[in-house]
This record gives structure tokens, C-alpha cells and sequence, in this order.
């Protein structure tokens, strides 16, 4: 039961994202490539890339509630970012299929600082997100720059968005 109300949780968190409460994105783009894709629409959380769908967002962690928070070892704070990505191969009638992925970011604020932070991998039954959380200023831009690569692919799936964050 506990298990199935955390994945609630995190769903719940994901869908008021997808709604316009999370982040908006802004230019698409990739850390480790040196050609950057094209931007992305603005008030977006998914980008396709053909076979597979990267689920994208972040938000202060003081939207998390607090059980949450506790149960990934988060902080809740309006100076806390969470950043939230899932990777979905396509599967035909389904809403896809979570699969596992290296995923690495390059978080940086708008004057080009980077944010230094890891990338946990968390699983919920067939769920798989990966999350990391960084430090923000009121007001403060950050540009998240994502590359996922897909177990059992070559090629990384990557784009860019940006989040101001409001807050303490």
C-alpha cells in the first residue's frame, strides 16, 4: 500500500507538472553535443525522439509533500530545484514502456554557473525516474542541458530547457 501511494505521489507530482504548474521550458539543446537541437515549444514536458518519449521537468521542492520529500531524502525548500526526468520507449495502444537510461545533466543559472549535483535512479513497481536537487536563489534561472541514453542504445537522446525558480 505504502509503495502504491508513493507512486501516486510521484505521478500526481509529474501530472500537476504536465498541467502548467512545473517548469517552462525554453531552447532545446544538449551539454555533450556540440550542435544543438532545435528549441523547444514553451510549456512542454516531453520531447520525442521516435521510439522513445524523455519526460522532462522541474520545480522547487517545497511542491513536494512531505512524505515524499522523506521518502527520497529530498530536501522541501523554495531554495531546492528537483529536477525529474523518465524515458517511455513507444509502445503501439500503450502510453509506453519505462525503461532505464544513463542520463546526465549540466545544470547551469543564466550567468553560465554550474549547479553540481547527482543523478539518482529511482524505481516504483515498472516506474523508473531518474531525479537530482540543487540549490537556487529566488528569481534564478537554471538551463538544464539532458542526454539519456537508452539501455541498449548508442546514441544520446538530448535537449535543453530552462526554469525560473521563485520562492525564499
Amino acid at each position: 500500500m505504502l509503495k502504491n501511494l508513493r507512486t501516486s505521489c510521484i505521478a500526481i507530482a509529474i501530472l500537476a507538472l504536465a498541467a502548467g504548474c512545473g517548469p517552462q521550458p525554453g531552447p532545446s539543446g544538449s551539454a555533450s553535443l556540440a550542435a544543438k537541437p532545435a528549441a523547444e515549444p514553451s510549456g512542454t514536458s516531453s520531447k520525442d525522439f521516435g521510439n522513445y518519449v524523455v519526460h522532462f521537468s522541474a520545480l522547487a521542492t517545497d511542491h513536494l509533500t512531505p512524505e515524499v520529500a522523506s521518502n527520497y531524502g529530498i530536501v522541501r525548500s523554495k531554495n531546492r530545484a528537483l529536477l525529474n526526468i523518465s524515458v517511455l520507449r513507444k509502445v503501439e495502444g500503450t502510453t509506453g514502456t519505462p525503461v532505464t537510461a544513463a542520463v546526465t545533466a549540466l545544470v547551469a543559472n543564466d550567468t553560465g554557473q554550474v549547479k553540481d549535483s547527482t543523478i539518482r535512479e529511482i524505481r516504483e513497481g515498472d516506474a523508473v525516474y531518474y531525479v537530482a536537487d540543487y540549490a537556487v536563489s529566488s528569481g534564478e534561472t537554471l538551463v538544464f542541458s539532458i542526454d539519456a541514453i537508452p539501455e541498449g542504445e548508442a546514441a544520446p537522446l538530448s535537449l535543453r530547457f530552462t526554469q525560473t525558480f521563485y520562492g525564499g
